[in-house]
């Protein structure tokens, strides 16, 4: 299939779409939206379901494939997941609801085309700050047309700025973060893919996470990779490509500082049976 030779145009066509999306969906409705609840306890907007409709709609223009988005019930992920043997576009159309149902202006859209579960191009765009991160495979990963990183990482933990969702985590290993912090200072915006992207551009060092779904990192996933970071799960192996599973996943801005932090969370962990 032709999704399968990927190249920076495509990341900057989806980029375009994306772009195009936020203007005319999302932004018109910001700060007028409620927050609802979905049965997992997530937040949902109107916005949410109107961005994955548009994307959806929209998506054909580069590749017309099945789409797996946030806003989809399990059985649909299965189907579409079954159907995208030649490549699928997995969307998350507002990551950080909360943030966007709120005002906070840190939410993002995420985009990704994969085939055969690799992410081929993806772009995660935050309409507020109008800052676009994406990444072709092999082609490198950028911000509004700068290569990242932005900064070089810091090389060892305990000078790292960490980005850490502590209400996912098992409690022994929470504790251990609060009472023997291996990291200089921590923070946690309420965006997982943007959160990727920060870690790519060196705004953060390193990240963890005890819970996310593929279309949370399957755009995020790359961008890292492109700008020379690692990422893994909590027990040190390969993200799920599985719209079904939920996985930890342990991020840094350089491999070495990846074997650090990983090597703490595991020796503070309780060992997986």
């Amino acid at each position: 299939m032709e999704g399968v030779l990927t190249s920076l145009k495509h990341a900057r066509a989806l980029e375009s779409i994306v772009r195009d999306v936020a203007r005319q969906t999302v932004l018109p409705r910001y700060l007028k939206s409620i927050r609802e609840h979905k049965a997992d306890g997530s937040s949902v907007t109107v916005v949410d379901l109107a961005t994955q409709r548009a994307l959806t709609e929209r998506l054909p223009e580069l590749f017309d494939a099945p789409v797996i988005g946030e806003e989809m019930s399990p059985s649909q992920h299965r189907d579409c997941w079954a159907a995208g043997t030649e490549g699928l576009w997995c969307i998350d159309p507002i990551d950080g609801t909360t943030n966007f149902a709120n005002g906070i202006p840190f939410f993002a859209i995420s985009v990704a085309w994969l085939v055969g579960g690799e992410t081929q191009f993806g772009v995660v765009y935050n309409p507020i700050t109008d800052e676009s991160f994406y990444a072709s495979r092999g082609d490198g990963a950028w911000l509004n047309g700068t290569r990242l990183p932005l900064r070089k990482p810091s090389s060892t933990l305990t000078a790292a700025v960490a980005g850490i969702d502590f209400k996912r985590l098992e409690p022994k290993l929470a504790d251990a973060l609060v009472s023997d912090k291996p990291y200089y200072s921590q923070r946690n915006f309420g965006s997982s893919a943007l959160e990727w992207c920060f870690v790519a551009a060196g705004r953060l060092d390193v990240y963890l996470h005890g819970g996310q779904a593929l279309w949370d990192y399957a755009a995020g996933r790359l961008i890292l990779a492109e700008a020379g970071g690692c990422a893994s799960t909590l027990s040190g192996g390969a993200l799920y490509a599985d719209p079904l599973r939920k996985c930890g996943v342990v991020l840094a801005a350089s491999p070495a500082l990846h074997g650090q932090w990983l090597g703490w969370i595991q020796r503070h962990s309780t060992p997986q049976s």
